[in-house]
């Protein structure tokens, strides 16, 4: 197998579709995000956005928590210390794929 196969194989699926990793991104940025925070950054509708967050946090990468700010509930996301792992790892692997791409050799 081709080392550029063999990095695209090993990119984690969770991350690698598109409003989970823009979720990510985005987290990996900020100690903590509200829901309707990431909400309006990303553009995402409420259902989709829960649906995303769903499954990072059943990977383990995002903790979802509730708190009261006054007497209103809020939401709140931030990623775990395997989230930010797995983040970074999957960022190395593009960099690979993108120096392999380019005929550069590995770093």
């Amino acid at each position: 197998m081709n080392a550029i196969k063999q990095l695209l194989q090993d990119l984690d699926p969770v991350l690698h579709e598109r409003g989970r990793l823009a979720i990510v991104s985005v987290l990996a940025a900020a100690e903590r995000l509200t829901f309707t925070e990431l909400r309006d950054a990303l553009e995402m509708t409420d259902g989709n956005l829960s649906v995303h967050l769903q499954k990072l946090e059943e990977k383990g990468y995002v903790v979802i928590d509730k708190l009261f700010v006054g007497r209103k509930p809020q939401t709140g996301c931030r990623l775990t210390r395997v989230g930010r792992r797995a983040f970074s790892s999957y960022l190395d692997r593009l960099e690979a794929i993108v120096r392999q791409g380019r005929g550069q050799a590995p770093a």
